[in-house]
């Protein structure tokens, strides 16, 4: 033995690349986190932490059927004997196989508060109660037969299952999600008569494609229904290639109220969806105006969903209104598919749907194999038992003596020779009506076992026998085994009745009869199919479409056109005066009022724009930063007060000053230009901006600014710079962009562009003196002011304005 205070025997360091320690050590801890916690086995579909948990409560004899018992003490025996972790990460995985609404098939039934849909969490462990369900005996159903390997328990103490024999695929009927390290899976819930269906179809056409298995499987069935509007062609190829998604959308219903009014009812929501949450949203897009025809909702859910959705107008339409808000909350949602599993219980793999059904059945034929194995072995042991009890029988007296007058009466059983006659015992046939054994088919009434040393043995008579003597039965020449010898000293003195005797022979036969069937079953492999086919039947009948909960509850139809929805369609058109002053402070006026009536501003304000508009109309707002943004006019606040600042509604800068105030009109065009006489012509519907921030359209360096902002009417544009010299050019010659800096509109020494606007020049130039009066400059008095653009032009009319600016 070895010293261990010896120096030689002393642990030595060593050293190893830090690289190299870190990679294996993060390698073990990876594949422990893939194997052991977050993706679950494609031949049951379960989680280790959920398998010791269905496990456990087998332990516990939980059946669907018997009592509760406390969560508390259903988790700490899961903690305790199989699952080293945390006992709240335990319950809140048992307490999630009890929700109706995650799980489509639930594997727990709780007793207590287990959570709603709301996104409550459960009551504490103490205060709930649980068993299984019958579905989670299913997947429970032959494991005491030798159908799955076990293994032991984290101290050696115990085993556990690797896997459960699973009765129906598990997997994708209750969908599965985790994260690994650099691996994730999620996996959304099917209905179990579908699957099956799939299965059978399988089982007929081995190499079936996987376009055909969706004529069985069209798709998820999520718990809380909703519809599915996913085209077909993506979901086979998600199905095919393991990965995708599918777009889940709330089920919604028109609801009457009388007098032309109506409102939608929501009864189901997307998978995974906190009806408190959803709520939460679509009250701040009724907030924020979002979706302008939504007026209000409320949450009207007992039992079931009932979410209710009040339009502004009764005018509008139903569809345009869930168009908007499934754009605007989670009332549609993507639910990603990502089949990554434990082909094997060891492999992580990306699959199919064909994939993932044939790895459940090539476990149930091993099932079906082990369980039939293991039956068989019992059979056997039983036959050998039944076969000592019939010996036992026909030599009753002998078998009495041995148990009565042995020392060792079992070895006794063991080692005599049952083919000799006992000296006193012989069989003798009485009156026909008497009873008869059957062990060798004699058909007569009675055998009477009687004393009588000088009769003739009946071993001794042969064949030709008088009739009045039956053949002796010979037993066995050998001894009984150890098993046999057992049983017959453990026999009760109730089973020395007379048809005993028969009950023995008959249930022999029956086994011998189930043992034939076993061995033909194993070595038949069409037969095992057919016979797995057989149980798949049973538990369609059992949790299928026929069955309570069992019909399909997600819908599928086709997405409509939500992307290009007008806002005309969204709220009521009604007129309005829009008002904005110098300062920013804008608002809406019902009606078209008079545009030269006095309104009232705040002291050292005054009217800057005010024109007539619809309340569908969209505000463009341009502003010297060269940005658009747009405005609703239906956000615009009410008359009665000042208004609201306009850098309240969108975000304008400081610094910048607002250029213009327009009604959007789409079709048109616009002419830009920047204060350095830069500018160019933009469609309007490059400039509508979709967020607060606006949208950059007109590029400026300082000390350049944006300046002119004008709706393009005419062929011709006239420019007049700082230095009152006008310009006068062909449209066409000006590009058509959406974004930039533009082109140079007009030549400058010193100072920069002052005013430009479009004309036709047929018509001839027009401005106001100001006096009011407007003056026109027809096309041969321009002949000297037209050029080409970018040229220098030369001093404007006599009569033009002294601000240089086209105040016509």
């Amino acid at each position: 033995m070895s010293d261990p205070t010896d120096p030689e025997n002393a642990p030595k360091d060593f050293s190893e690349p830090l690289r190299r320690a870190i990679g294996e050590r993060y390698l073990t801890y990876a594949l422990s986190t893939i194997m052991n916690r977050a993706l679950p086995d494609a031949r049951d579909g379960l989680k280790p932490v959920h398998r010791r948990i269905l496990y456990a409560m087998r332990e516990l004899r939980l059946s669907s059927t018997g009592g509760f018992r406390k969560s508390a003490k259903i988790s700490g025996d899961v903690m305790g004997n199989y699952h080293p972790h945390g006992d709240s990460a335990i319950y809140d995985a048992m307490a999630r196989l009890a929700q109706h609404f995650a799980v489509r098939y639930p594997l727990v039934d709780g007793q207590g508060n287990f959570g709603n849909i709301d996104g409550d969490n459960p009551a504490a462990a103490r205060y709930t109660e649980a068993r299984m369900t019958a579905a989670a005996e299913a997947l429970l159903d032959g494991l005491s037969e030798d159908a799955v390997d076990f293994k032991t328990n984290y101290d050696g103490t115990l085993t556990e299952p690797v896997v459960l024999p699973a009765a129906f695929p598990n997997l994708l009927a209750n969908g599965a999600s985790g994260i690994a390290v650099g691996m994730a899976t999620n996996i959304p819930p099917h209905n179990i008569d579908e699957l099956v269906q799939a299965c059978l179809h399988l089982i007929k056409t081995p190499d079936a494609r996987d376009e055909t298995l969706l004529n069985y499987i069209p798709g998820p069935d999520f718990p809380t229904g909703g519809v599915v509007v996913e085209p077909k062609e993506s979901i086979a190829e998600t199905y095919r290639t393991g990965r995708g998604f599918f777009r889940l959308r709330s089920r919604w219903e028109i609801e009457d109220l009388g007098r032309g009014q109506w409102q939608v009812v929501v009864t189901e929501i997307p998978y995974q969806v906190q009806k408190s949450k959803l709520i939460e949203r679509l009250a701040e897009v009724i907030q924020t105006k979002k979706v302008p025809i939504l007026a209000d909702v409320r949450d009207e859910s007992a039992e079931d969903i009932r979410i209710v959705l009040e339009p502004r107008s009764k005018n509008v339409d139903a569809e345009v209104m869930m168009g908007m808000l499934y754009r605007n909350s989670d009332l549609e949602t993507r639910f990603s598919l990502n089949m990554n599993v434990l082909i094997d219980g060891v492999t992580p793999k990306v699959c199919s749907l064909k994939e993932v059904l044939r790895a459940f059945l090539d476990h149930r034929r091993e099932v079906l194999l082990r369980r039939s194995k293991h039956r068989m072995a019992k059979i056997d042991h039983r036959l050998e038992v039944l076969e000592g009890l019939i010996v036992a029988f026909l030599n009753l007296d002998r078998v009495i003596d041995i148990i009565r007058y042995d020392s060792d009466p079992k070895a006794a059983l063991m080692y005599e020779d049952w083919s000799k006659p006992h000296q006193d015992t012989i069989v003798r046939a009485t009156d026909e009506s008497d009873y008869v054994s059957p062990l060798e088919g004699i058909d007569r009434a009675s055998l009477v076992l009687e004393a009588d040393p000088s009769a003739t043995a009946p071993s001794e008579l042969g064949d030709d026998a008088p009739s009045g003597v039956p053949r002796r039965f010979a037993g066995r020449e050998e001894g009984l085994s150890d098993v046999q010898a057992e049983a017959i000293l453990n026999m009760r003195l109730r089973s020395l009745r007379r048809l005993e005797e028969l009950e023995l022979v008959s249930e022999r036969d029956r086994l011998m009869e189930e043992r034939a069937g076993l061995e033909d079953l194993l070595e038949t492999e069409s037969l095992q199919w057919s016979t797995i086919a057989d149980q798949l039947r049973e538990v369609r009948a059992q949790f299928g479409a026929k069955a309570p909960g069992g019909a399909r509850r997600t819908g599928f139809a086709e997405a409509g056109e939500v992307e290009d929805v007008p806002l005309e369609a969204m709220i009521d058109k009604e007129p309005i005066t829009v008002v904005c002053s110098q300062m920013g402070w804008i608002r809406a006026l019902s009606g078209h009022v008079d545009l030269t009536r006095e309104l009232k501003f705040k002291d050292g304000d005054g009217p800057r724009f005010i024109f007539h508009a619809e309340t569908t109309d969209r505000l463009l707002l341009f502003a010297s930063n060269g940005r658009f943004y747009t405005i609703s006019a239906s956000n615009l606040p009410g008359g009665r007060g000042m208004g609201e600042p306009v850098r309240l509604m969108v975000d304008v800068p400081n610094e910048a000053e607002i250029i213009d105030l327009l009604i959007h009109r789409p079709g048109a065009r616009m002419l830009l230009a920047s204060s350095a006489g830069d500018g160019f012509v933009v469609p309007e519907e490059e400039v509508v901006a979709q967020t607060r921030a606006g949208k950059q359209v007109l590029n400026v360096r300082a000390p350049a600014e944006a300046m002119i902002c004008r709706r393009v009417e005419g062929d011709h544009l006239a420019v007049v710079g700082e230095n009152r010299k006008l310009l006068v050019f062909p449209l066409d010659q000006l590009p058509e962009m959406g974004r930039g800096k533009g082109v140079r509109l007009q030549k400058y020494k010193d100072g920069g562009l002052s005013d430009a606007r479009t004309f036709t020049l047929a018509d001839g130039l027009s401005w106001s003196d100001p006096a009011g009066r407007t003056r026109t400059v027809s096309a041969d008095e321009l002949a000297e002011w037209i050029g080409a653009r970018a040229g220098a032009g030369r001093m404007a009319p006599r009569g033009f304005p002294r601000d240089n600016r086209f105040t016509g």
